[in-house]
């Protein structure tokens, strides 16, 4: 008997999700996103800003509101199946391990944690639970995203061999993340990008961080307790490099290309959205290039999870995909406090990105009214997404 007959689930039945935490990224991406995947509701908010469990409450008609200190009671309430975690990176572990023993599905944010021993202990809790962890890796359903890793697994540019990426913005001196130091610095909040790029690029692991210099900015107006610009060189089997660049305190970019023996691909934008992406790809003098529909990355990753939970299939952004870049920038902060090369510990990645069955093209929505929270990003106010 599959998990619709056991839970009494038809064809039009929604998971139920508590949404944890309601900062930039809940309100601004997510909330909006819910009612727009078709098979997800959003039941319970769990914050501790009364303003926002109120006015975010009545805005999406949400049945409960908690604070963070009832979580045991929220889990205990039954108004939610899964919860969606957004608060920030070093608080993951507090709500998806309670969740995951309750039997409550979760979609957690990007980085899974702080370090590999908290992702661990996730793990091991997910091993012996009867609900879904997934990470929310949205670009692994974006399209141009999608036919990129086509493009170079259909071997059209030859042995890709070279990674390259820039992820910079201006950030905010009011946003927690400019005064927590690496918990919240562009290592662990931006390094997740360029690292998973690169895995799934090269379908293989980082071996290696081969150097990691950083650079503070007085000038930025940050707490001066890590390095709000960084250079990392990662080095993965046979003799392939990924190399990138992050910053707090710079003119927004993200992009990246994979260079091959006949040719290379470029995508940008690579890692945000609200405009299309474009891919250009080059073959000895000739380029082409393709533009891709901006679309709802955040309903798209949701309805996914969604599906996994109704069909009862395991998600491919499981709780391993979110270890393997965990493991590699606790490595880059090694390497940067050290100042040497930094060997990783041997790792195998036992899944990858089906390209066919995950690609989502859910329309852009728009940004709405934020409540008690703004972007991080300096000077970002509110645009329309589609």
């Amino acid at each position: 008997m599959g998990i619709k007959e056991v839970l009494g689930f038809g064809s039009d039945k929604k998971i139920r999700y508590a949404i944890v935490g309601a900062g930039d990224i809940a309100q601004e991406d997510m909330m909006p996103s819910v009612k727009h995947t078709g098979n997800s509701i959003m039941t319970a908010l769990v914050t501790s800003d009364p303003k926002k469990a109120k006015e975010l409450g009545a805005k999406y008609d949400v049945e409960a509101n908690f604070t963070y200190e009832e979580f045991p009671n929220a889990i205990a309430s039954g108004v939610f199946d899964a919860i969606y975690v957004a608060v920030p990176n070093w608080r993951h572990a507090e709500f998806v391990i309670p969740a995951l023993r309750a039997g409550i599905h979760v979609l957690c944010e990007k980085p899974m944690e702080v370090s590999t021993r908290k992702c661990q202990e996730i793990l091991d809790v997910a091993k012996t639970s009867s609900a879904k962890l997934m990470i929310a890796y949205r670009l692994h359903f974006e399209p141009g995203t999608l036919s990129t890793i086509d493009l170079v697994r259909s071997g059209k540019l030859g042995e890709v061999h070279t990674f390259a990426s820039t992820f910079a913005q201006q950030l905010s001196t009011s946003n927690h993340r400019a005064h927590s130091g690496d918990n919240a610095g562009p290592v662990l909040d931006m390094g997740p990008y360029p690292v998973n790029a690169a895995r799934y690029i090269f379908s293989d692991e980082p071996t290696e961080v081969v150097s990691a210099v950083g650079s503070r900015h007085p000038e930025a107006g940050f707490d001066q307790g890590f390095d709000d610009s960084v250079a990392v060189t990662l080095r993965f089997p046979g003799n392939r490099l990924a190399q990138f660049n992050l910053s707090y305190y710079g003119g927004p970019v993200n992009s990246f290309v994979a260079v091959g023996s006949k040719g290379s691909v470029m995508l940008d934008p690579a890692y945000m959205f609200g405009q299309p992406v474009e891919q250009t790809v080059s073959e000895g003098q000739n380029k082409t290039k393709k533009s891709f529909k901006n679309t709802d990355h955040f309903g798209g990753e949701m309805k996914y999870f969604s599906n996994c939970i109704l069909n009862d299939t395991e998600p491919e952004p499981d709780g391993e995909e979110g270890f393997a870049d965990v493991r590699v920038l606790e490595g880059v902060l090694e390497a940067l406090k050290s100042a040497a090369p930094i060997k990783l510990p041997s790792f195998s990645r036992t899944k990858r990105i089906n390209t066919e069955q995950q690609k989502m093209e859910l329309r852009a929505v728009s940004t709405p009214d934020l409540v008690n929270t703004s972007n991080p990003a300096k000077g970002v106010e509110k645009q329309a997404k589609n």
